[in-house]
Parts: structure tokens; C-alpha cells; sequence
């Protein structure tokens, strides 16, 4: 959610006003003339009217700022006349002075004819300087940014845009940030800068110069970049050897993929694949996708959907490419939408699990639940990615809905305005719950307005209200997102401030922060694997209609296996008849793991975890070990192959009903919320008619 809300900074005692006059550079041997007494720069990813408007007026008794510059037009950036102050006040004072000048003005198109008049005050940037390095990403136009350190150990910066109001945000970046020392650029927070609304990406390109050239100076050797692959519509570059692994199998041998469209076509077999698979597998999926459409490559929700359009097409057989809680969903919902005799098969003979979905089937998952159950009324929001076992045991001890990450945040913002006094127990991944429970904490801070913007039944009343009733279970974890931790967080600070910030909702609090501090400002995403696929293809989609250079940078705060869909998605677009012959558009995708992750270990059925652990900075891979469990070949005998088949669960529950009934009755309930925004009245009753002594009323 994006908070707009803005951060009152108190202004400095002494009365400001400001005047831009353009000068020469005595400090420097840069022959290009400065704004005096420095500039401010900015990219504004969004910039629009509301935007400026924002920016909050001044208390009834502060006076405006005075106009008696004659340089000046009639909005006046007055004179300036700073008393010494000590180097530390030196960037907030000039900060305050700004905020100041903005809001003694009252109307949005005076803010903007203000910005305007700095804009033509920024000095001429040479045309040397218009190179792709320079350029600013996330911005709606073209934004370029230089930086050097002078011979006094002060930065300067030069900054142009081809974007008349972005030139003016420039200016005024500039102006607080040019001929401040180094630790002064890096102590202005983001939050400093919402303040007025603006300088969000160039300022963070600024600090990562600062600290370049800092590096620099000091004799430090730089950090080594994370591996990446850059896509152009020509082709792929792979940097570092973990990328080099996964380019690998972008462009298989069309013999293999014709040999599996034949064997699908003639078999009429479909294939449900999820974002995770092997990038082999994948790579060959994807080429075949072209021959036979019965062929998809999703998240864990989607495919069983995909499965029963593959049925209802004809299909006969649904190979499940995931672990086997995909498989038991895909074979539940087809029986559930009358597909009993279309056979289900998983991807391996020996048991494929997944540390989330056995985390939810423990002991401790299932005391967590006895507890919840003892309290009225209480729903349980199950996250998708555990077992048909778990769902329905849940179920028949506090009623049950399951949730994606990419509803997650709407089904229990629901859930709690439909239902009085309602306590939620939300589980078993825990990042997600503590960072959803951070997301509600930063709501209380939001306008109403903006609140009703994501729930229209909320405000910031009803989100402290439920803070309490909101539980998660604090013992589960997945593997691959339990990776993106300090160190991976660190150097995405260090080296990517200033790229696009792409992360799953089930990452650590830390590189959750991140993300959500980079959503708020345009560049970033924090989501499902698909939120995240859309977020990538809409950036570059936008780049493409600006018909000008540009190069995108994405780090994939993920598994890695996404990879091939969006290496897919981009290059579809880079190729598109709107993108011209005139322009080019780099997209870097950056994998934030070790150079050295080129390790792919084997597994066998005992899945041993600190074995599969699979992925750290150190040396190994974002790449989850259960969704690498691929079998060279399927035998060909009917005996052996039943090893492979997804069967339908025959046990009964604790009640003595179907497991697979049960089980399928939360995913149903969600069903119903995706289509209508509402909790099924089937559920709500189940809720309210709970008696609290440990047994849901199904």
C-alpha cells in the first residue's frame, strides 16, 4: 500500500529565502557553470498535479516567504542569507528553506510556474554527459545525473532532464545537496525528501555516487556486482557465472522441444509448471509453449486453474511441474469441476515437500490452531502453499479460507469488516505475517482517504482496532525467501539503491522494508511471483512507448526461476512493433546471490535441508531445491508409472469426513471472495456459529 502522507520538518529559526544565480565553479576545475550556492536534482517518478499539492501549507501565523529578489519573476525566489552553521545543519536547513518557499505558495499551478522558473536557472549540461550511465531510472522522462567529489572533499552535481517541471525538480535537488560534504548526502533519508514530495530517485542515484566516489578516495576496491542477465531485443548477456547458468537454458535444442510437443500432442497431455522449475525444464516449456497451448507456467494458484481449462479442452493427462501440494490442489479441483477420469501426475516418484507446506503440517502448526480455536469468533487465512491434509484439519478446528500473497492483505481487511470483533490467525509463513502486520502498523499513519483506497470499509480507526486480533504463526519459513536477509539487503543498499526493487511478500522484514520504501516511490513491487512478472513487463512496457534509449534495472527479489518467464515476457515486448528501430531498451535483471553460485546439488527422497539449503550470499543459489527435483525420463511401464500419479486422498478426518472434501472447502471460500470481494455467507456463519471450545461448527 503507498502511503502519501507527509512529514512535518520544523523550519529553522531564522527566516529564509531563496535565490538561484548561476556562476562558475571556483572549486572545482570544471569549466561548467554551477547554480549558486549549489542545485538540487531530482527524478519524479509521478509526478502530477496532486503530487504538488501535497506539499502541505504553512500554520495560519507562519509568514510567507518575500519576494524581493529582482531576479526573480513574480513568485519570487527571494534572497538568501545564510548565517554559518555547522556542517551537520547545513542540508536540513536548506531542505527547510525549500519546504518553506513551497508552501507559502497556495495554489498547485503557482507551485508548478515555481518549479518552471528554476528550471530555466539550471546551467546547460554538456552533451558529453548524455550517456546511459548518467541516466536516471523510474523516471517518466529523460533524466541524466553526473557527480564528482571536489578538491575541498565537497560534491558536486550536475543534473538535466528533457522534461521542462523535472528540470525544475532538479534545480531544487541540486540546491539543498551540491557542496555538501559526503556524509551529509548520505544522512538525507527518503523519508526527508517525501517531505516535499520529490527528489526520490535522483536522490538515491546521488548517495549511490557519494558512495562510489567515497570508495573511491578511500582506496577501496569495489564490491563485486551480483550476477545478472541484460535482455535486449537482440539477445541475452549473461554476467557472472550463475547467470551464465541460467542463460543457458533459455534457447534449447528445438529437436528436444519438437520431440515434447509431439509426445504431448499425441498423448494429450497437459502440463501445469510453476515460476520455480528448473530454468531447463522451463526453457523447454516455454519453447514449446509456442507449438501446443496446452502448456502453463504460473504460480501455485493458477495452475490448478489452468489445469481444468486443459480438461475442459480435452486433455486427458495434467503433468504437475512443482511440489506436491500443487499436485493435490490440481487433482482436487478437477474432481471438484467433474474431471474425475483426467489423471494427475506429479514430477517425481519419491515425496516432493516443501518447507512452508510441512511447517503447517507439524505439531506445533496444528497447537497454534488448538489455541485459536478457544477463542470467539476466529477465522484461520491459510496461506495456498500447504497441503489438501493441512487445509482440512485446519478447517474442521477454526474455519478456514486460503489466501495468495497477492490477496492475502484484502482477504483480512475484509474479513474484519464483515465480521465483528473478529480475531485472525493467519499462518504458516512468518516473514509474510510479521510484514503484513508491519504493512497494517504503517496504515495507521495513512489519511483516511488514502486507507479507503485500499479497503473502502477501513480507516485509520479500524486498522489500529484490529492490530490486536491480528495473529500469525511465528515457526515458518521458506527456504529461498529466508535468504534475502542482512547481507543481500546491505549490498542491494550498496550497489542498487537507485534500481528497480522487486520483492516476494514472503522475504524478511528487512529486504520487505526496502521494497515497500522503494514502492513508495515508484520503484518497487512487493507481492506474488505474478505481482511481480506484471510490475517488470509494465516498467519496461512504459519504457518501450517513451521510444528513447533506456536501460531498466530490476533486481529479482525471488527464486530465481522466475527468470524464464520474465527473460520470456521482455523480450516479447522489446520485440513488439512498438518498439521502433530509433530507440533502445536494455532491461538488466539481477540475481542478488554470489558470483560462485553455480553449485546444484542432488537430492534424493530423504530431502535433507541442510543439504538443500541451496541459497547464501556465500556461494550458492536463490534457487529452491525442492522444485529442482526433476526425473530424466518417465518409465514406460504402467506399473511403475502409478509411482508418479497424484491419487485421491481416501482419508477421512478426525469428524470422519473426506479430506479432500474439507480441504477443498477453504479454496472454494477463496473462490468465492476473488469473484464477489466478499467472505461467503457459508463462512461467516461458520465463524460466528464456532463455539470456542476447540471444534469448528462445519
Amino acid at each position: 500500500m503507498e502511503s502519501s502522507a507527509t512529514m512535518s520538518l520544523k523550519p529553522s529559526p531564522s527566516s529564509y529565502t531563496l535565490r538561484f544565480a548561476s556562476s562558475s565553479n571556483p572549486s572545482t576545475n570544471d569549466p561548467r557553470p554551477r547554480l549558486f550556492p549549489s542545485e538540487k536534482t531530482q527524478c519524479f517518478s509521478s509526478f502530477s498535479f496532486k503530487s504538488i499539492k501535497s506539499i502541505h501549507l504553512p500554520p495560519p501565523d507562519s509568514k510567507p516567504i518575500s519576494s524581493n529578489s529582482s531576479n526573480c519573476s513574480p513568485f519570487s525566489c527571494s534572497a538568501v542569507t545564510f548565517s554559518p552553521t555547522p556542517a551537520t545543519e547545513f542540508v536540513p536547513s536548506k531542505l527547510n528553506q525549500l519546504i518553506i518557499e513551497f508552501q507559502s505558495i497556495s495554489q498547485p499551478i503557482d507551485r508548478v510556474k515555481r518549479l518552471l522558473q528554476y528550471a530555466n536557472l539550471l546551467p546547460a549540461f554538456p552533451d558529453s554527459s548524455r550517456v546511459d550511465s548518467n541516466r536516471v531510472m523510474g523516471c517518466t522522462a529523460q533524466v541524466w545525473l553526473e557527480a564528482s567529489l571536489d578538491q575541498h572533499g565537497k560534491m558536486r552535481f550536475w543534473a538535466d532532464s528533457d522534461s521542462e517541471v523535472t528540470r525544475g525538480f532538479c534545480a531544487c535537488l541540486i540546491w539543498v545537496l551540491d557542496g555538501a560534504t559526503p556524509e551529509e548526502v548520505l544522512s538525507v533519508k527518503t523519508e526527508d525528501l517525501t517531505t516535499f514530495n520529490v527528489g526520490l530517485t535522483g536522490g538515491e542515484r546521488m548517495r549511490k555516487r557519494t558512495k562510489k566516489l567515497i570508495a573511491e578516495r578511500e582506496g577501496k576496491m569495489p564490491l563485486d556486482p551480483f550476477p545478472s542477465l541484460v535482455i535486449s531485443s537482440e539477445g541475452i548477456t549473461a554476467q557472472g557465472s550463475y547467470a551464465e547458468a541460467q542463460a543457458r537454458y533459455l534457447f534449447p535444442d528445438e529437436a528436444k522441444v519438437q520431440e515434447l510437443v509431439s509426445e504431448l500432442k499425441e498423448k494429450k497431455i497437459g502440463v501445469v509448471a510453476h515460476f520455480y522449475m528448473d530454468p531447463e525444464v522451463q526453457g523447454v516449456l516455454t519453447a514449446a509453449q509456442k507449438h501446443w497451448p496446452h502448456i502453463h507456467i504460473s504460480d501455485s494458484l493458477v495452475m490448478a486453474d489452468s489445469a481444468v481449462k486443459m480438461a475442459k479442452a480435452g486433455c486427458k493427462f495434467i503433468t504437475v511441474l512443482g511440489v506436491d501440494f500443487m499436485s493435490e490442489n490440481v487433482r482436487a479441483i478437477l474432481d471438484q469441476a467433474g474431471f474425475q477420469e483426467v489423471s494427475v501426475y506429479r514430477m517425481s516418484s519419491d515425496r516432493i515437500g516443501c518447507s512452508l507446506a510441512d511447517a503447517a503440517s507439524s505439531p506445533a502448526y496444528m497447537n497454534y490452531l488448538e489455541a485459536a480455536s478457544a477463542v470467539h469468533p476466529s477465522l484461520h487465512v491459510v496461506y495456498i502453499n500447504t497441503s489438501l491434509e493441512t487445509k482440512a484439519y485446519a478447517h474442521e478446528l477454526v474455519p478456514t479460507i486460503t489466501c495468495t500473497s497477492s490477496n492475502v492483505v484484502q482477504t483480512i481487511l475484509q474479513a474484519f469488516s464483515q465480521i465483528p470483533d473478529l480475531n485472525i490467525w493467519y499462518g504458516p509463513d512468518s516473514y509474510m505475517g510479521a510484514n503484513i502486520v508491519q504493512l497494517f502498523q504503517q496504515m495507521t499513519i495513512m489519511t483516511d482517504e488514502e486507507i479507503a483506497e485500499v479497503h473502502p470499509a477501513h480507516n485509520r480507526d479500524s486498522i489500529k482496532s484490529l492490530l490486536p486480533r491480528l495473529h500469525y504463526y511465528q515457526d515458518g519459513t521458506c527456504i529461498v525467501h529466508h535468504l534475502f536477509g542482512h547481507e543481500v539487503v546491505e549490498k542491494i543498499n550498496e550497489m542498487y539503491c537507485d534500481a528497480f526493487l522487486t520483492a516476494h511478500l514472503e522475504v524478511p522484514g528487512e529486504m520487505f522494508s526496502l521494497a515497500m520504501e522503494a514502492k513508495r516511490r515508484g520503484m518497487g513491487v512487493v507481492g506474488s511471483t505474478q505481482n511481480l512478472l506484471d510490475f517488470i513487463k509494465k516498467r519496461v512496457q512504459e519504457a518501450v512507448d517513451r521510444n528513447a534509449n533506456d536501460r531498466l534495472q530490476f533486481v529479482l527479489g525471488t527464486e530465481s526461476g522466475m527468470v524464464t518467464s520474465i527473460v520470456a515476457a521482455v523480450q516479447s515486448l522489446l520485440r513488439s512493433p512498438k518498439s521502433t528501430d530509433g530507440a533502445k531498451v536494455t532491461v538488466e535483471i539481477v540475481f542478488p546471490v554470489s558470483s560462485e553460485s553455480i553449485t546444484k546439488p542432488s537430492f534424493n527422497s530423504s530431502m535433507d535441508l541442510k543439504s538443500a539449503h541451496g541459497c547464501s550470499i556465500h556461494g550458492d543459489c536463490a534457487s529452491c531445491p525442492y522444485m529442482k527435483v526433476v526425473t530424466d525420463h518417465l518409465p514406460h511401464k504402467k506399473s511403475t508409472i502409478e509411482a508418479y500419479e497424484a491419487a485421491r486422498f481416501k482419508l477421512k478426518t478426525a469428524n470422519g469426513n473426506s479430506i479432500a472434501d474439507v480441504g477443498c472447502e477453504p479454496i472454494l471460500h477463496m473462490r468465492h471472495f476473488q469473484a464477489s470481494k466478499e467472505l461467503p455467507d457459508k463462512l461467516v456463519h461458520q465463524t460466528l456459529r464456532s463455539n470456542g471450545n476447540g471444534k469448528s461448527a462445519l
